[in-house]
């Protein structure tokens, strides 16, 4: 006759999400999607100072956008806890199709219904080549739950970039995807999430504190 061993205690997976560092065209306000842009001086810098303020913390596993930038970020960080970066594609920013490489203003001047779709956050509009926002935000939650099941009970850190931020803050508040956005995604940030394999629960976002001035939003920041 078996015994009961008690309710089974849920292993929850504590997610570090980190936008990458600043690059050239963040500050340009320019669309790079899924174009392999690295960090500028700036962006290294903070690269540096995130890796020293997660340095003392527990971390399983790093997993980063195989794009440069993002790859940039991670480096520092894997290095000071004796890790491998890991590389997830999965992980990259939501590609913008023929819209890539061009400023806010331009999409705004030469594409005109381009431009209002994305702004309004049309949940099935596509740019020519590119991604819906629904397909988008079904593969950035796809692979965050999908590395949570593969480390229950751990502590990892994902390094990707400000749309795959604004999904995974979107899913563990049961924010609409139409909804505009309040919260912030900022270079290098901290944000943190707790996964229990099915669902994702909000920790903490938007943590900046190990950066000083050196941070920039690159939707809500406006560069002169």
């Amino acid at each position: 006759m078996s015994q009961s061993t008690g309710p089974q205690t849920l292993a929850f997976t504590h997610l570090i999400v980190i936008r990458h560092g600043e690059t050239a065209w963040n500050r340009e306000r320019r669309l790079q999607g899924q174009v392999d842009i690295p960090l500028n001086d700036t962006g290294r810098a903070q690269a540096e100072a995130l890796a020293g303020a997660l340095a003392g913390e527990p971390i399983d596993a790093v997993y980063s956008s195989d794009l440069g930038r993002a790859m940039e970020t991670a480096a520092p960080l894997a290095r000071r806890l004796g890790l491998a970066v890991r590389p997830e594609p999965r992980l990259r920013e939501r590609c913008y199709g023929d819209l890539q490489t061009m400023t806010y203003a331009e999409v705004a001047e030469k594409r005109p219904e381009d431009f209002a779709n994305w702004q309004a956050r049309v949940p099935d509009y596509a740019p020519a080549g590119g991604e819906s926002l629904r397909a988008f935000h079904e593969r950035a939650v796809e692979i965050a739950l999908a590395l949570s099941r593969r480390h229950p009970g751990e502590r990892i850190a994902l390094v990707a970039h400000g749309g795959v931020l604004d999904c995974l803050y979107r899913e563990a508040t049961g924010m609409t995807l139409e909804a505009p956005r309040e919260h912030e995604l900022l270079n290098a940030s901290i944000n943190r999430l707790r996964c229990d394999t099915a669902a994702l629960t909000l920790l903490q976002w938007a943590d900046i504190g190990h950066l000083e001035s050196l941070t920039l939003d690159e939707v809500d920041r406006r560069v002169p």
